[in-house]
């Protein structure tokens, strides 16, 4: 048994991530989903200096926040995944860093469409697991800082 606290958060959230000067981005928490995924657009893997890296645009045009801002990772991996309506497809997998709190987490992220998909980003059961959180249903937005945004 751990001797961290769980802290408990919402059914959704406004999240930063601070590595790509996001803030106030919505995310659903879904227990029901093992990997954490975020919506890009223009998904493309290819080879730096003989490493796996993948470039993506981060959300798209359509949504409020999106910034026209190509964004170039090195791969974590690259995995198949079963979307919630039964379908596996191959995703690339990036790590950053995803703010609640008022403290950084690393997260893994799949990179999928989810244009069809009221959140652009989803956190999955991997992150909660493994970061103690706890979540109730009935509240929204407790990660958010105390202090005005």
């Amino acid at each position: 048994m751990s001797s961290t606290k769980p802290k408990v958060i919402g059914r959704s959230e406004l999240v930063d991530l601070p590595e790509w000067d996001f803030q106030e981005l919505e995310a659903k928490v879904d227990t029901g989903a093992y990997t954490s995924s975020l919506h890009c657009h223009h998904i493309e893997p290819f080879e730096k200096e003989g490493q796996k890296w993948v470039r993506f645009y981060l959300l798209d045009p359509d949504h409020e926040a999106y910034n026209d801002q190509m964004l170039e990772m090195p791969l974590s991996d690259q995995r198949k995944v079963k979307s919630s309506n039964g379908v596996s497809q191959l995703r690339y997998f990036v790590k950053t860093s995803i703010r609640m709190f008022e403290r950084n987490y690393s997260i893994e992220l799949s990179l999928a469409d989810r244009s069809a998909m009221k959140y652009p980003l989803l956190l999955g059961r991997k992150f909660l697991t493994k970061r103690h959180f706890l979540v109730d249903v009935t509240q929204t937005n407790l990660s958010l800082s105390k202090k005005t945004r």
